[in-house]
């Protein structure tokens, strides 16, 4: 029995696995990006150059304030918290399947108190005795031999999962991140805008008095006073929708830091005290694909799923039991290992299926069909991946032309309107004149803090789109 204990243990240890063990697809690569500057007349440059992306790519942007809450997201972001947990499941979830490729060991004592009938053959040695009590103690050893690699394929995909997990961890952590420098960038501008819109409603609110005053000299008349308000309250009605936007950013920003609404928040940052980095990665097509968590998470999934074959196909060939028991039993507890009570036995088997009216074949089909899935997942994931950067590099380009265009708009409104004003006090000036001055103005200010705040937010999609960078806690 031992050398056929031997035998099957050594047959089971050079058995071959079952499966794909290569299922990547292959995947055209872009060509590689040259280096790209951005270098808009009226505000800092940017350049992208091969580079490693910064573990904490959002300390380029040079703001305390931003770094402090970056780290309590890290903390205290519920998204990372799930998917940290989530890591934590599937770790343990692996080791517990690696456990199954080896034998498994337990031991258990019974203790019976029983009477039988006289008509019966009593179970203990003295033949007048009926009421009586049996200790049993064992220990029960089974193995079951991974002859066609079903176990190692199991494994394989408990491991693939808490892979896939890992790196939704890291997914997570990146976007918590980005979501949040973004949200932060975007309450910047439209607390700027608002600033902007009260300074607008503030010129009209002058105008307006002037042409009250100018009224009361019969310089204007009824028709100019009635546009005149009609433009400041047209001002006035831009405020509303801008001051909510940044309340909910307020609120975006809190929830991503995990503090409830309404509660106070840090301090955050104005766009003006943000920086826009300078350097700006550019990585080779194939270290994109390492680097991107999701791309990752794909990989890990394919790799799963084709260990699911494995285990789909293995679960059609023989299996082998064995196990092996020893013990002893007596009617008192100190002998259950005298001589004549301790027992053994051996016991090894094999079970093949025959016929599960065809459900084996079928859940190796199903297996088949989702590692195609995976595959396609995989393909797309990192399609996605290279259509990330390219738009968030057209973005950056397009925001530079837009800040050249929104800045020369800006300053020659402004010009215009310190004319129209001039003129409107030495009395030489139309209603419409007036209005379509402060009316520019107003515009080109809200375009200038729009194509600032884009280049930042682009900037950080860039990051984020390079795979981010990963800080553990």
């Amino acid at each position: 029995m031992k050398r056929h204990l031997a035998s099957l243990l050594a047959l089971s240890a050079s058995a071959c696995t079952l499966g794909p063990r290569n299922p990547l697809p292959p995947v055209t690569l872009p060509p590689v990006t040259a280096p790209q500057a951005f270098a808009p007349a009226q505000g800092p440059d940017q350049v992208t150059r091969p580079m490693p992306v910064p573990a904490e790519w959002w300390r380029s942007f040079g703001s305390g304030d931003l770094d402090a809450l970056v780290a309590e997201a890290l903390t205290h972001a519920t998204d990372i918290a799930v998917a940290d947990a989530t890591l934590r499941q599937a770790q343990e979830q692996a080791a517990g399947t690696a456990g199954t490729a080896l034998p498994q060991i337990d031991g258990s004592y019974q203790a019976q108190r029983a009477r039988v009938s006289r008509a019966l053959s009593p179970a203990v040695t003295d033949s007048n005795q009926y009421l009586y009590t049996l200790h049993t103690a064992q220990v029960t050893v089974s193995y079951n031999p991974d002859l066609f690699g079903g176990t190692r394929a199991h494994i394989r995909s408990t491991r693939a999962a808490a892979d896939v997990a890992r790196h939704k961890l890291d997914a997570a952590r990146t976007t918590v991140i980005a979501t949040l420098v973004q949200a932060v960038i975007q309450r910047a501008a439209l607390a700027d805008q608002i600033a902007a819109g009260q300074t607008s409603v503030a010129v009209n609110r002058d105008i307006l008095a002037t042409f009250l005053r100018r009224q009361q000299l019969g310089a204007v008349g009824a028709a100019d006073i009635a546009t005149q308000q009609a433009a400041l309250a047209t001002a006035q009605s831009a405020l509303p929708a801008l001051i909510r936007a940044e309340a909910h950013q307020r609120v975006v920003i809190g929830t991503l830091i995990g503090r409830a609404a309404g509660t106070p928040l840090p301090t955050l940052p104005a766009l003006s005290a943000l920086t826009l980095p300078h350097d700006l990665p550019l990585l080779l097509p194939s270290d994109l694909v390492a680097r991107r968590p999701d791309v990752g998470a794909a990989r890990a999934q394919l790799e799963g799923a084709a260990a699911d074959v494995g285990v789909a196909i293995a679960a059609r060939l023989p299996a082998i039991q064995l196990s092996a028991q020893a013990g002893g039993t007596a009617q008192h507890v100190f002998d259950m290992f005298q001589s004549g009570n301790p027992f053994w036995a051996l016991l090894g088997g094999v079970t093949q299926p025959i016929f599960h009216a065809g459900t084996l074949r079928h859940q190796q089909h199903a297996a088949e069909a989702a590692l195609d899935g995976a595959k396609a997942q995989y393909r797309a994931t990192v399609l996605q991946a290279f259509g990330d950067v390219s738009d968030a590099l057209t973005g950056l380009r397009a925001d530079a032309d837009a800040l050249d265009a929104a800045a020369r708009a800006g300053d020659a409104s402004a010009r215009a309107l310190t004319f129209i004003h001039r003129q409107l006090e030495l009395g030489d000036v139309g209603t419409l004149a007036l209005l379509n001055a402060t009316g520019t103005a107003a515009q080109a200010r809200s375009l200038v803090i729009q194509a600032r705040a884009a280049r930042l937010t682009d900037t950080v999609a860039l990051f984020q789109a390079a795979g981010g960078g990963v800080a553990v806690q």
